[in-house]
């Protein structure tokens, strides 16, 4: 790891903050295509259903 000098805090901060980000994104678009998926499935059964 290279020496970060005054600015490691800053430096290690903004990784943090960017990784927990993505990890927030990560699982809220795992939800979401969770739950597209079931209304899908839903559909499909419905018009399966009528069909």
């Amino acid at each position: 790891m290279p020496e970060l000098g005054k600015y490691a805090f800053a430096v290690l901060t903004s990784y943090g903050a960017t990784l927990a980000l993505l990890g927030v994104l990560g699982a809220l678009s795992a939800l979401r295509a969770r739950r597209v998926r079931q209304q899908l499935d839903t559909l499909e059964r419905r018009l399966r259903g009528n069909g």
